[in-house]
């Protein structure tokens, strides 16, 4: 049985050492034969120097050094695309979640012989009232308007058969939220419960979370344009019944003069009621233009394996070497 051991660096260079050397300790009690992938998401510092010189010293690592940053969960992809273990196990290398936890995670995937993927969650999310309420409020309005069901607290560390990565990787979304695509392959998934530590800071801005939010619920969902045609629904009807009101009182000879508050509210209301839902649908257009678009997935630099150095400016990194 061959494990893959995947991971990306985006200022890495304080963790990749010991993740590899805490990683590789915890694999080999279960299997002598593993690799690591590391892909290197454009990384302003020397990480990619660190991965260079544990493929130097160790065969068994691969190094996939992208030509620039194109964020977290495309590397992710890229990464699981290279990929040759019968067992894949995902994990970021910022040492968040301990390394220690893959025999945790490999006896409940030999505990559910029908399962080919085994996730991870955790009880309660750790830091300020100001890290954690954004995340509880982003998973619950994901789990409200999407079409598939991302568990609360989900993180990234998992470990998935072959197959369940051959089908993960078939997915070819310029846009999406990983979370998402885990849910949309399908097949039979078991969580199990892990402690996750933070170090403190991170490489995800307010916007990027943002951004990551957004697109993970209209590119993985149409929900939100079905809500749209509720809201019209409901402000039509009251408004129908309004205006059958003021018509009847106006043929019967009885008026009232109407108030510049109340109309200007309501203009104000109707205005910035019409420009949320053009803004909503104007985002769905985004993602219909990103998606049509022949643009590479990723661009990788070069691979760094052992056997050989492959060129690999290609046209889709997630094309599935054969091996």
């Amino acid at each position: 049985m061959k494990v893959s051991i995947v991971t990306t660096m985006y200022y890495s260079e304080p963790y990749i050492q010991a993740f590899y050397e805490r990683m590789r300790a915890a694999v080999l009690p279960i299997t002598p034969d593993y690799e690591f992938i590391i892909v290197n998401d454009g990384s302003p510092d020397d990480a990619l120097a660190v991965a260079l010189r544990l493929h130097a010293a160790d065969e068994r690592v691969t190094v996939v050094d992208l030509s620039r940053n194109f964020g977290h969960h495309k590397a992710i992809m890229t990464g699981l695309a290279h990929t040759t273990g019968d067992l894949v196990f995902l994990m970021d290398c910022d040492l968040e979640e301990a390394p220690e936890t893959f025999p945790l995670f490999y006896e409940a995937l030999q505990a559910h012989p029908d399962a080919d993927a085994v996730y991870s969650v955790q009880l309660h999310r750790h830091g300020s009232a100001l890290r954690r309420i954004p995340g509880d409020l982003y998973y619950r309005l994901v789990r409200a308007l999407s079409e598939y069901d991302v568990p609360q607290n989900i993180l990234m560390t998992r470990l998935m058969t072959k197959r369940y990565v051959r089908d993960l990787v078939r997915h070819r979304e310029t846009l999406f939220s990983i979370e998402g695509l885990w849910e949309l392959t399908g097949y039979k998934q078991v969580p199990v419960t892990i402690e996750k530590t933070y170090k403190g800071q991170t490489t995800y801005s307010w916007s990027k979370k943002l951004w990551l939010a957004i697109y993970g619920i209209t590119a993985m969902s149409s929900k939100p344009l079905i809500l749209i045609a509720y809201l019209g629904l409901v402000l039509t009807i009251p408004s129908g019944i309004f205006i059958a009101v003021l018509l009847i009182q106006y043929f019967t000879g009885y008026t009232t003069v109407e108030g510049w508050t109340s109309v200007l509210a309501s203009v104000w209301f109707l205005g910035g009621l019409i420009i949320f839902i053009l803004g909503i649908i104007a985002i769905y257009i985004s993602v219909i233009f990103a998606e049509t678009k022949p643009r590479p997935y990723t661009v990788v630099r070069q691979v760094y394996r052992r056997e050989r150095v492959q060129d690999a400016l290609t046209e889709h990194s997630l094309t599935v070497l054969d091996k």
